[in-house]
C-alpha cells in the first residue's frame, strides 16, 4: 500500500482533459433501464433518504440510484471506524445514470456518519470510457463535498488504481488539499486491505475478485503478494467470533452476558458518559489486537488501567461486530427491517414481542446494552450522543444481513428500530 502526497497549488490551475486517457471496454452487461426522474428537491429527497423497505419501491426518490448497489456500508474497520465503500463496476453506462442523484445518495449516506471517525474504500476496477463521469462532475463532488464531510474521514483507499486514477488525482492537485491527500491509499491486492478491514466482510463485487485473481497469476512466483492469511482456529478460551450459547455455557455463573459487554460497558459507565463524542472515535488497532488477544487467551482486561475510554468503546463494538450472527439474529431481520410499517400505536407491543423471541443470552445482553446506552443518551447535552446518533453507530452492529455487508437502503431501517429501542427502552423493558 502506498499514499501519494497531494499538494495545493490553488484552484485555477488548467486541467487538461480526461477523455484522452485510455480506459478498458466496458464488459457486456444487461443494465435495466432507467426511467425514473427526479421530481424533488434535494430537501425533500434528503428527507425521505432512509425511508423504505430493503428493497426501495419504485417510485422512492433514490430507487434508480441505489438498485444499482453502487454504494454500501460494511460495518467497522480495525480500528473501529466505520466503513462505506463504493463500487467502480456497478455503475451503469454514464447516459443510464443520474450523476447528481448519485453524488446526493452518497451525502446522504456519509451524512449519517461524518460527525464520526470513518473509511472509504473504492474499488476501481470496472471504470471505463463507458460509465465515467465527466471530469466537471469529479471536480465538482469533490468541492461539494465540505470540511464536514472530510474532517473525519481518516482514510480513502483505492483498490486495483490504473494509471488512469494515478492520472487523475495528479491532475486534481490544485484542488485537493494536502491534509486530504495524506489520506489517500493505493492498494494493489485485495489481502492488502487486511491491514485495514476483514475482507469477509465486505460484499466484493465478483469482477473485482476475478481480476485480482488475474494480477496475482500474471506475477512471476518471486512476485507474489501475500495471500489473505487464513482464519486461526479458535483459541481454547477464545471470545471474539464466538456464538453467544458458547460463551455462556463456558461461563462459571452462565452468565447470559458475556465478559467482554461487562468489563467495557462498566468502565465506560464509571468513564464515558460524559467523553463527547464517545463511541465516535477509533483507536489504536495494535492496542485493540492486543485486548482482542488478551480476551481470547483467558486473560483478564482492565481498562481501568489502561485508561482509554476510546479503546474500550471500540472493543465494544468490534465484540458485537465479530458475533458469528448478530445480536438481532438473522431470524428477525426481515421484521426488523420492516418495522417502519407498523403503526405507531402498537410499535412497542411488537417490539416486545419480538425482542422476547430472542434466545436467553441475546435477549440478557440486549438489555444490557440497551439500559447502559440509555444513561449514555441522559448525558447528551455533555456527551452529543443523542438516541438518534447512537441508532446510527449501533444500528450497523446489531443486526446484518447474512452477507455481512448490506445496502444502504436495509440501514436506514435498521437504525430507525434502534433509535425507536432507545426511545421506547424505558416500556419495553418493563
Amino acid at each position: 500500500m502506498s499514499s501519494e502526497l497531494l499538494v495545493d497549488l490553488g484552484e485555477d490551475s488548467p486541467t487538461p482533459q480526461l477523455d484522452q486517457l485510455k480506459l478498458s471496454p466496458l464488459e457486456d452487461q444487461q443494465w435495466p433501464p432507467d426511467q425514473s426522474t427526479i421530481t424533488k428537491s434535494e430537501t425533500e429527497i434528503s428527507q425521505q433518504y432512509g425511508a423504505g423497505s430493503p428493497h426501495l419501491s419504485w417510485d422512492h426518490p433514490f430507487y434508480d440510484i441505489a438498485r444499482h448497489q453502487i454504494i454500501e456500508v460494511a460495518g467497522d474497520d480495525n480500528f473501529g471506524r466505520k466503513v462505506i465503500v463504493f463500487n467502480a463496476c456497478r455503475m451503469p453506462p454514464h447516459h443510464e445514470l443520474d450523476h447528481h442523484k448519485l453524488l446526493m445518495y452518497l451525502k446522504g449516506t456519509l451524512d449519517q456518519y461524518v460527525e464520526s471517525d470513518y473509511t472509504l474504500i473504492y474499488f476501481h476496477h470496472g471504470l471505463t470510457s463507458e460509465n465515467k463521469p465527466s471530469l466537471s462532475w469529479l471536480r465538482d463532488a469533490y468541492k461539494e463535498f465540505d470540511r464536514k464531510y472530510k474532517k473525519n474521514i481518516k482514510a480513502l483507499y483505492i483498490v486495483h488504481p490504473t494509471m488512469f486514477i494515478k492520472t487523475l488525482l495528479i491532475l486534481f492537485k490544485p484542488i485537493i488539499s494536502f491534509k486530504f491527500g495524506r489520506k489517500i491509499n493505493y492498494v494493489s491486492y485485495l489481502s492488502e486491505l487486511e491491514d485495514v478491514v476483514k475482507c469477509e466482510q465486505l460484499v466484493i463485487p465478483a469482477r473485482v475478485r476475478e481480476y485480482d485473481n488475474k494480477l496475482r497469476a500474471s506475477l512471476k512466483p518471486s512476485a507474489q503478494p501475500p495471500m489473505s492469511p487464513p482464519r486461526s482456529p479458535p483459541l481454547p478460551n477464545q471470545v471474539f467470533g464466538v456464538p453467544l450459547a458458547l460463551l455462556r455455557q463456558r461461563s462459571p455463573n452462565e452468565d447470559p452476558v458475556p465478559v467482554v459487554m461487562r468489563d467495557t460497558i462498566s468502565f465506560l459507565s464509571e468513564q464515558g458518559l460524559e467523553i463527547e463524542g464517545i463511541f465516535r472515535r477509533s483507536a489504536n488497532v495494535t492496542l485493540v489486537k492486543e485486548v482482542q488477544l488478551r480476551y481470547n487467551s483467558g486473560e483478564s482486561v482492565s481498562f481501568s488501567e489502561m485508561e482509554d475510554v476510546h479503546l474500550a468503546a471500540v472493543i465494544l463494538k468490534t465484540f458485537l461486530r465479530e458475533l458469528p450472527e448478530p445480536l438481532l439474529t438473522y431470524q428477525l431481520y426481515n421484521d426488523i427491517v420492516n418495522f417502519s410499517s407498523v403503526s405507531s400505536d402498537i410499535q412497542v407491543t411488537t417490539m416486545k414481542t419480538l425482542l422476547e423471541s430472542l434466545p436467553e443470552e441475546n435477549y440478557a445482553s440486549l438489555r444490557y446494552l440497551i439500559t447502559f446506552l440509555a444513561q449514555v443518551s441522559s448525558n447528551s447535552e455533555i456527551n452529543k450522543m443523542t438516541n438518534s446518533n447512537l441508532a446510527v453507530v449501533f444500528g450497523p452492529n446489531l443486526l446484518w444481513g447474512r452477507d455481512n455487508a448490506m445496502s444502504l437502503s436495509a440501514i436506514g431501517p435498521i437504525n430507525n428500530f434502534t433509535r425507536t429501542l432507545l426511545d421506547q427502552q424505558h416500556l419495553i423493558y418493563t
